[in-house]
């Protein structure tokens, strides 16, 4: 049985030497194919990945906070009475969270959760002499906040270390600052939509390269922001949550819905439209790159069809030498296999000297380098896609060649 397994081998080996050139074609076809492959979707991941990344600098897994209601503006009818009306403007309830120190202590005890921060957002004007700019100021407890959305890395002047001991401090984006032509250690006073004003002192900028951040954004204590609301030290309107895998974020927002009282939002439903549009990306990469995958399967098949066209009288010879019909198979599905890993092997090169060549360019704005990464479970399934179609485009001509009649051959 070896004996024949080898001479199966060698008969593979003569008929890929003798046509150099198809194998080089097929071979060519295959390279390419895994190369674009593990190419795009490392694209893909990378792409993913640098999306999701500037959606958390301002974005958590989930956030906790209390809808807003309206006050309904009619008493209720009684028997045969008619509806009064008590109210008639609609005026929302107030934001803020009962007790929120027992639901965040709560929060923290849940499994998979990571992080639980309080925050108080104010609607404000910055004022600078003149000046005057609409934005948003966020009352942070900054060590947290800063393991949650990473602000010491958009921190291009001062530190997040003066802004915690500065009580009046506040970090300002960079084009806020720009606009107000103010520098760290310059004060501003800023004016929230309660009309609380308060000096503060700039203790430093931040940049995250999105404009309309960096425009309109600020961080302060918490214990400011609570003031300008014109609350007290128990104030909170949101409380921002992180968990293990961002990706299973949806499935615990219902559960920390019904746990707080409070509606909890995860961070794909408050970006619904990115998300989309990195499922549309995902798909329609996975299908390109699936269609030139089969294209050089396709190539494979062709050169091995083309192949048993021309060696029809040879398969006869062997089937009348004895060899039966699955030693025919395996001799060409050898013949593709090897095909198949040379271009498997010179693709999965290709693609990292792509992908590394890539990651090191430089686009500039918010996106840095080139979001392109290395993945190795991206180059393991291009190694088995294309394993398969090799394996699929080699075996179909086999099975053919398997079920030729020698005496029909022979009577030609």
């Amino acid at each position: 049985m070896r004996y024949r397994h080898n001479i199966n081998s060698e008969i593979s080996m003569t008929y890929i030497v003798t046509k150099k050139k198809l194998t080089l074609v097929a071979a060519l076809g295959v390279t390419i194919g895994i190369a674009i492959y593990i190419f795009m979707n490392s694209m893909m991941v990378g792409f993913d990945k640098k999306s999701t990344e500037l959606v958390f600098r301002s974005t958590a897994h989930i956030r906790v906070y209390k809808d807003e209601v309206m006050s309904l503006p009619l008493l209720p009818a009684k028997g045969k009475n008619v509806p009064v009306i008590i109210n008639p403007s609609v005026v929302p309830e107030s934001d803020k969270i009962v007790d929120p120190e027992r639901i965040i202590s709560l929060l923290r005890q849940q499994p998979d959760v990571t992080l639980v921060t309080p925050q108080v957002t104010s609607s404000v004007f910055y004022n600078n002499g003149k000046s005057q700019i609409t934005g948003s100021s966020y009352g942070v407890r900054i060590a947290e906040a800063d393991k949650m959305f990473n602000i010491a890395a958009t921190v291009v002047e001062g530190s997040l270390q003066d802004l915690k001991n500065t009580p009046n401090g506040i970090l300002l984006g960079v084009g806020v600052a720009a606009k107000m032509s103010v520098r760290p250690g310059d004060n501003i006073s800023i004016t929230s939509s309660r009309n609380v004003t308060r000096v503060m002192k700039v203790v430093g900028l931040f940049q995250s390269n999105n404009s309309q951040i960096d425009k309109t954004k600020s961080y302060i204590n918490i214990s400011a922001a609570q003031q300008l609301q014109q609350e007290g030290p128990d104030y909170v309107s949101d409380i921002n949550i992180s968990v293990t895998n961002p990706d299973n974020a949806p499935n615990y927002s219902a559960k920390f819905s019904d746990l707080t009282g409070y509606k909890a939002e995860d961070w794909k439903a408050a970006n619904a439209t990115l998300v989309a549009a990195g499922n549309m990306r995902r798909i329609m990469i996975t299908v390109i790159a699936l269609s030139i995958l089969l294209v050089a399967g396709f190539g494979i098949y062709n050169i091995l069809n083309m192949t048993i066209s021309q060696k029809i009288n040879d398969i006869a010879i062997l089937k009348a030498m004895g060899f039966r019909g699955r030693d025919v198979v395996r001799i060409f599905v050898q013949q593709a296999m090897i095909i198949g890993m040379i271009g498997i092997l010179l693709g999965v090169i290709l693609a990292a000297l792509l992908v590394f060549q890539l990651s090191r360019t430089y686009v500039g704005g918010d996106i840095g380098y080139f979001p392109i990464r290395f993945e190795w479970s991206v180059f393991f399934r291009g190694l088995l896609f294309g394993l398969i179609v090799t394996l699929g485009a080699g075996y179909i001509p086999a099975k053919k060649a398997a079920n030729v009649d020698p005496v029909s051959i022979f009577r030609r």
